[in-house]
């Protein structure tokens, strides 16, 4: 019998390692003038490898009041966050609306729930949701998107997880540069929208150039961006102003990677 139970608690050890390693990553990006569209792009990622999930992405709200996408574990993923804002209904709106978790939600055609955004997140090959808020003492700032392929309800667990990551994304936006919060936050909350965007154009850009599809084009801004200690909404910028061409962009290698001598360009 006691053998039996190793593996489960080997699994939940290393489940453990991973949650940890996963607040020690975020918490290290909260220095001066963090990035907080970088900070949230690793946070979409981690729920992925960490909880039983599928896709995740994460929105907050303008000065006007409006959410908008921010991050998301993958350009599909981004496309249907893009679809429930249009059609103002799911999940995130949901969650953000009301304040409160929208957990292990089904999806079904039949549901009148979200009638425009079930068949649609179905068609992309999602089976249940769910939304976590983003919230600091009655101040909801946008919402965690989790989205899995099949019909198993996330665990208690990872729920608790989830929603300790919505929240130190959510303490790290409210609290950075505190002695002039609410002007911080709307200055925060803009320039990520606005990095949002001048990202998004890059990418597209870096696409034609270079022969990549989107989600390889954002990889490799993020990985000259890291390798080259800058901003990602600057790279993104070079890109666009033309200061930094598509084939350095895209020539990119991870900090981690060393130059071999067949890599060297002739």
């Amino acid at each position: 019998m006691t053998l039996a139970k190793e593996p489960a608690r080997g699994e939940a050890m290393l489940r453990e390692a991973a949650l940890v390693r996963t607040f020690v990553e975020l918490t290290d990006t909260l220095v001066d003038d963090f990035d907080v569209v970088e900070l949230l792009t690793v946070l979409a990622a981690r729920c992925i490898e960490v909880l039983d999930v599928s896709a995740a992405g994460l929105m907050l709200v303008n000065n006007d009041g409006e959410l908008r996408v921010v991050a998301s574990s993958s350009d599909a993923m981004r496309m249907l966050e893009l679809f429930e804002l249009q059609s103002e209904e799911g999940p995130c709106m949901d969650c953000y609306n009301s304040g409160l978790p929208v957990i292990n939600e089904r999806l079904s055609p039949l549901d009148g729930r979200w009638p425009q955004f079930a068949p649609r997140a179905l068609e992309a090959g999602f089976a249940a949701v769910q939304a976590l808020p983003m919230r600091l003492r009655g101040q909801t700032i946008g919402a965690l998107n989790l989205f899995r392929t099949g019909e198993g309800c996330l665990d208690e667990s990872d729920v608790a997880a989830a929603q300790a990551f919505a929240d130190v994304a959510t303490i790290a936006i409210l609290q950075h540069q505190a002695t002039e919060q609410a002007q911080v936050v709307n200055e925060q909350l803009n320039l990520a929208l606005i990095s949002r965007v001048i990202i998004e154009q890059a990418k597209g850009i870096l696409a034609e150039r270079a022969g990549l599809d989107m989600e390889h084009s954002f990889n490799r801004l993020r990985s000259h961006a890291r390798s080259n200690n800058l901003r990602l909404a600057d790279v993104a910028r070079g890109v666009i102003d033309g200061t930094l061409t598509a084939a350095v962009v895209a020539g990119s290698k991870r900090p981690d990677q060393t130059q071999t001598k067949g890599d060297r360009p002739r």
